[in-house]
């Protein structure tokens, strides 16, 4: 076969082809690889040079070996090795050629590319020079110098000069765009200063040292004024915005240690802050989600910020009305806050979030809307209450917010309550199958039964449930404190009161009784037993039906009491999951199962007792030997002939030889009679496959039937001859063969792949396959790419139970050069070994072998089939004394090297390989963060259902608790001393009694959890717990638990509580501390734990929210028409009074002695400083804008930076006193400093006390209707 050589025809692209000499005789190697170009698509410039270096110096030393050998031995070299010599040659000189070519083009690409900076550079440079010649004014000359007007700018406004600024913008944002180095140059103040086009600055905001230098530019009024704008001026707000977002991204930095660090700082200033969450209280604004999701950013990152700038307000209008969507985004910010008393400050406790259960204590009325807003505000609080600071912050003040929307439950008139119900039953994570409907509605249990097929599962599902243990769960352990914290807050009461409301029971108080039945269900099973029995009592339920004085409750008690004993009775029969699936001998089906096994044997026993009269008859009545139409055979007579009678040798005998009964019906199975291979595949024709299976069960059971099959019958030669009509080296495939695609997927074909399972469970079968060359034909198979379908029906339907060919196929597959074939065929294998009931070495050693398949694909799902595998101990230590290596699989091997060392065998193997210490290092210094950040994650996607990308590779969480591998460490005795040599736990203890009660540093925080995890593993086996004990240090994890002020801490430490009461010594010992653990009925903990006294655990100290920071005052203005115009403008904030303000403005506005003042910049800096630090709706500031007849250019700007510095209030002077809120100054009232969460809108702006006495004009009270005399 003649291969071309790579350099004979070559063209670069940026010449001509070069054509390299070749001869016959060259002969390509391995190296023609190393030389081909096309390597160098996709890499950047240094890569290319440092390729095409490499292949210049391979190049020379082909070259210089080629003239060695010619000038020192030319004589001797044989002719046909000389002419190999000189081809090299030859071709070596040719890449030389082609290598230094491609290398001048590399030098002079570098050169342009320098060059192209440079002249990029220039252009930019160019345009930003333009732009500040533009940007210089010229003053009309109709105005003096003496005049009090403003002078007129002309040419920043003519059309003209206009257009030309902006096509110099376009193309310096060209530029930039095109060459990102440019950014870097250029000075963001030359541009800042030549214009304000926001796309142009948020092009040149590349780092925080460009941010800094934006905000030494005085441009905020630009952007409070582009917020400020219509819907007319869109694509300006959209830049803006934009420029805002970059602002946020790229400017935010973390506050250093002795600030509150859980926070950031956002460089934007009160004023463009106010202006933007003015954008996100106006309902009709285009841009308002997009500046809600922008605030709820910026919340995340300084909460002070939006604290500060009255944003609280509108984040939590939003998260009580939606929409859902960004409610859902809202909720977790809000979460993360609470946990952190730094953040939490700025909330209003008792007040703010509890504004989201007004969706429920709210919602009267039964139209659709409401109800959907019910079910948004449901599932708000679900989240809220599935995290631990939304969880203790509803439990303030005597649980009174979980108490009210328990509360609700007890209204007859409150119509949604079944929301409410179901929002119980998804906090609960109670699963609802479907036979709850019929419970519900009323009727009976007992009438429904199971069928049999999910009342006896087959063995394989019986062995995999029986082998998985139940596991500890940190979700049962949260929901077992949700179950104490609904009974205390009277949730058990208020169903109750519920089933009360009619005798007769309706769907509600059916559900509610489902409920409650379901708590008491959960209580028995994850509460102690202590706690659990008095919940049982249900008290209020057995004094109504104790309640003799009155009819209706007794009815209503035993109703309910009634209802509750069927559920508990039935539900272990209704449920489909049972844990073991073993007929019992007293079981009520036995009688059934009995009385079907003698029927079946007693039918065999009769058809091998068959006389011949009797079994000719049966014969004939099959139709076999009157017709070949399969349809009008008799299928029902044909299976009990095959089945009973053929068993018995003599009848056999004589459907072979004395009939053609056994012939015409093989003969119906073979492949090439285009009977059986032409039946449609359906779900009434699978009866053929099946019997087909049967008869060769049948033919295998006598030595007639295996001499039948091998000499006289002609399926198996077929089926090999079908076989190979897909294999490409017999020639020129068929047309139409019988396994074709579309015949497997559409025939009985697939069948013939059943059958030849069938064969494989027998010695015998397993001898006539080879005899036939079946297994030869699987081999060839196995190579094929485009029939993957046949490979994996053989590998699926082939049985392993016997040693030989069959084991090889498998090993075959999962060695194929095809990954979809070696996936597909581990998969197989993984399941295989689940299934079994006993460990077997082959199966193990075929996985272990898939651990080193060049796909990491194969290698997880290798990795994940033992791990699971691995359980069972008996495999886990056959797997150990494999002793397979891991080291290549790094992360992915990790799991299953922690179960290796949870046994004594495996411990030690790892220790002499280094493993260990080596690993311990690294666990010590990072993977104990890992761990935390991992399980927490976990958690969240757990109990609040946080939406997964489809590209998160993080592994799924069920709520068990992941391996740590200094938990593992403490399972054996080998592992204690090794922990107790390297002295990590005495550190360990000492930096929780350190850092115990850390509120700051989040640092701090994140290795606080990471250690108390870490302490709470090893403290959960038997071994592990004494180093707590010699430590002391369960007293100071209970003392974190109960006073820590970050809320995530004390999760933290009920969850390791609860690893720790895990041992029957760990629960003890915390019994002494007032933790209870939960016991299985047979006295075992189950590693869950509770405390006793709920009130330690789950209060949280009170706080003041957080005051306003210090703000800029302004000296009162002096002369009465100021005066009278900025009182109106501070009038415009209160929604109450802004029609009068209005109209008093326009009214001053007409006057001729007020135009002065709205033309003066000290005035119009007055009043941007109201809407800077007051609420302002968004028309409202777009009007005070319009009110004056200024417009912003540099010269205003700079006159608004010196009113800023003349204005300003001296600040030793002394804060005035508190003013009276419902006083309202029509003579002067500055704006509020910071408008606080709780502020109503028809409040007044407070009126400061500098100056003369503040005139209060309050209403006159007159009672209409009466003379004044």
């Amino acid at each position: 076969m003649t291969i071309d050589h790579p350099f004979e025809s070559f063209q670069d692209a940026g010449g001509p082809a070069h054509t390299i000499p070749s001869t016959s005789n060259s002969v390509p190697n391995e190296l023609d690889g190393v030389f081909d170009f096309f390597q160098l698509e996709g890499k950047d410039p240094a890569q290319q040079l440092a390729i095409l270096t490499h292949m210049m110096g391979l190049a020379v030393s082909i070259k210089e070996g080629a003239e060695a050998m010619l000038h020192g031995n030319s004589e001797e070299l044989p002719e046909a090795l000389r002419q190999q010599v000189l081809s090299e040659l030859n071709t070596a000189e040719g890449r030389i050629e082609v290598i230094s070519h491609r290398l001048e083009q590399q030098d002079r690409r570098a050169v342009d590319d320098k060059d192209d900076f440079r002249t990029i550079l220039q252009q930019a440079r160019g345009h930003v020079r333009t732009l500040i010649s533009l940007s210089r004014t010229v003053t009309s000359p109709s105005a003096s110098p003496g005049s009090s007007t403003i002078p007129q700018f002309t040419s920043l406004h003519d059309p003209e000069t206009t257009r030309t600024r902006v096509d110099v913008m376009t193309k310096l944002i060209g530029l930039l765009q095109r060459n990102l180095r440019v950014q870097y140059e250029l000075d963001i103040v030359q541009v800042a200063h030549a214009a304000t086009a926001y796309r142009l600055v948020r092009h040149m905001v590349v780092d925080m040292e460009s941010v800094k230098r934006f905000h030494e530019q005085p441009l905020d009024w630009f952007i409070v004024r582009s917020l400020a704008l219509d819907n007319k001026h869109v694509v300006e707000k959209e830049q803006v915005i934009k420029l805002i977002r970059t602002i946020v991204a790229i400017g935010s930095q973390k506050r250093g240690s002795s600030h509150a660090s859980l926070t950031g700082t956002v460089p934007l200033s009160e004023r463009v802050m106010r202006g933007f969450i003015a954008i996100a209280e106006q309902p009709d604004d285009p841009f308002r989600f997009v500046a809600i999701q922008t605030l709820a950013e910026i919340l995340l990152i300084d909460v002070r910020c939006v604290a500060n700038a009255g944003g609280m307000r509108v984040l939590l209008q939003t998260l009580t009305e939606g929409p859902p969507e960004l409610a859902s985004l809202l909720n977790p910010a809000f979460l993360y806050i609470l946990d952190s008393p730094s953040t939490r400050k700025h909330l209003h406790p008792g007040k703010d979030l509890e504004v989201a259960l007004s969706g429920i204590t709210d919602a009267y009325g039964k139209d659709s809307e409401r109800q959907q807003r019910l079910k948004d505000t449901c599932r708000s609080i679900v989240c809220m209450l599935r995290t631990w600071s939304g969880l203790m912050y509803f439990c303030m003040n005597d649980m009174r917010a979980i108490r009210s929307l328990i509360d609700t439950v007890r209204i007859p008139s409150f119509e949604p309550r079944e929301i409410i119900l179901d929002m119980f039953f998804e906090l609960l994570n109670i699963k609802t199958p479907a036979w709850y409907n019929a419970f519900i509605s009323g009727r009976r249990l007992t009438v429904y039964r199971k069928s049999r097929q999910a009342s006896e599962p087959n063995g394989k599902d019986t062995e995999v449930q029986q082998r998985q243990p139940e596991p500890l769960r940190l979700t049962d352990q949260y929901i077992a404190l949700l179950v104490l914290i609904f009974i205390r807050s009277g949730l058990l009461e208020a169903l109750t009161c519920m089933f009360q409301e009619t005798t007769t029971g309706s769907s509600l108080s059916r559900k509610g009784t489902l409920l409650m039945a379901e708590i008491l269900q959960l209580a028995n099973k994850v509460l102690p037993l202590s706690l659990a029995a008095k919940i049982q009592l249900v008290p209020e339920v057995f004094n109504l039906a104790s309640d003799y004085s009155r009819g209706e409750h007794r009815i209503i008690g035993t109703s309910a009491l009634s209802s509750i004993d069927s559920f508990n009775r039935n539900r272990t029969r209704l449920e489909t999951g049972v844990v073991s699936n073993r007929p019992r001998a007293n079981s009520v089906e036995d009688a059934i199962r009995r009385g079907q096994r003698q029927v079946e044997q007693v039918r065999i026993k009769m058809g091998l007792q068959m006389d011949d009269k009797t079994f000719q008859a049966a014969l004939l009545e099959t139709q076999v030997t009157l017709t070949k139409d399969h349809n009008k055979w008799n299928f029902e007579t044909l299976q009990d002939l095959i089945e009973g009678p053929l068993l018995n040798p003599k009848r056999m005998e004589e459907a072979i030889k004395l009939s053609r009964f056994l012939r015409r019906l093989m003969n119906f199975f073979h492949p090439f009679s285009h009977r059986f291979s032409d039946i449609e595949r359906n779900k009434t024709n699978m009866r053929w496959v099946k019997l087909g299976c049967t008869l060769l069960t049948t033919l295998l059971a006598s030595p007639d039937g295996q001499r039948f099959l091998t000499s006289e019958d002609d399926l198996l030669n077929q089926l090999t001859r079908s076989f190979a009509q897909l294999d490409p080296f017999n020639g020129a495939p068929e047309s139409d063969p019988i396994f074709s695609k579309k015949r497997v997927s559409e025939t009985l074909t697939y069948g013939y792949l059943e059958m030849l399972g069938t064969l494989s469970k027998n010695e015998e079968g397993i001898k006539l396959m080879e005899k036939a060359k079946l297994f030869t034909a699987f081999y060839h198979l196995s190579e094929l790419r485009s029939r993957e379908d046949l490979i994996k029906g053989i590998i699926e339907n082939i049985d392993y139970s016997i040693d030989g060919h069959p084991r090889i196929v498998l090993s075959k597959a999962l060695t194929s050069s095809y990954k979809h074939i070696r996936l597909y065929a581990t998969k197989h294998l993984g399941e295989m070994i689940l299934h079994s009931p006993t460990a077997n070495t082959w199966t193990l050693r075929l996985l272990l072998t898939q651990l080193y398949d060049p796909a990491m694909e194969v290698c997880q799902m290798a990795t994940q089939f033992l791990e699971e595998a691995c359980e069972l101990v008996d495999i886990l230590q056959l797997v150990v004394a494999m002793q397979p290596t891991l080291d290549h699989l790094g992360d992915v091997g990790h799991g299953l090297l922690l179960k290796f060392m949870s046994t004594p065998v495996g411990f030690r193997y790892l220790f002499d390989s280094g493993y260990i210490d080596r690993e311990m290092d690294i666990w010590f210094h990072e993977r104990n963060i890992h761990y935390v950040v991992e399980i927490e994650v976990w958690l969240a996607k757990t109990m609040v259902s946080m939406p997964v990308d489809d590209d998160d590779d993080m592994p799924s969480f069920d709520g068990v608790v992941p391996p740590h591998f200094y938990g593992e460490m403490a399972k054996t005795e080998l592992g204690c001393q090794t922990l107790h040599e390297k002295g990590h736990f005495p550190e360990f203890a000492l930096f929780i009694r350190q850092h115990g009660h850390e509120k700051e540093d989040p640092e701090l925080i994140l290795k606080l959890k990471s250690i108390l995890w870490t302490v709470g593993n090893i403290g959960s086996s038997a071994d592990g717990l004494p180093f707590l004990e010699d430590e002391d240090i369960i007293p100071v994890i209970l003392e974190i638990a109960e006073q820590s002020q970050v809320l995530s801490v004390r999760g933290t430490c009920f969850f390791v509580l609860g690893l720790i009461s895990s041992t029957p010594q760990g629960a003890e010992i915390l019994s002494d501390y007032g933790w209870e653990a939960t016991l299985s009925p047979l006295g075992f903990p189950t590693g869950l734990c509770v405390p006793l006294e709920l009130d330690k655990f789950l209060s949280i100290p009170p706080w003041d929210p957080a005051p306003p920071s210090g703000d800029l005052r302004l000296i009162p203005p002096e002369s009465q028409a100021e005066i009278e115009v900025t009182t109106a403008i501070s009038n415009l904030s209160n929604t109450v009074i802004a029609a009068t303000a209005s109209r008093s403005l326009a009214k001053l506005k007409s006057r001729p002695e007020y135009q002065s003042v709205f033309t003066s910049v000290p005035v119009f800096y007055r009043a941007l400083h109201m809407i800077s630090t007051s609420r302002y709706r968004l028309p409202v500031r777009r009007y005070v804008f319009d009110l004056f007849d200024i417009d912003l250019d540099e010269d205003v700007l700079r006159q608004l930076c010196e009113s800023e510095k003349t204005l300003a209030l001296a600040v030793s002077k002394a804060a005035p006193p508190k003013p009276n809120a419902r006083v309202v100054s029509m003579l002067f009232a500055a704006p509020r400093t910071h408008a606080t969460e709780s502020d109503e809108e028809d409040e007044p702006p407070p009126v400061p006390q500098h100056g003369p006495p503040v005139i209060s004009l309050r209403p006159r009270s007159t009672i209409v209707g009466f003379s004044d005399d």
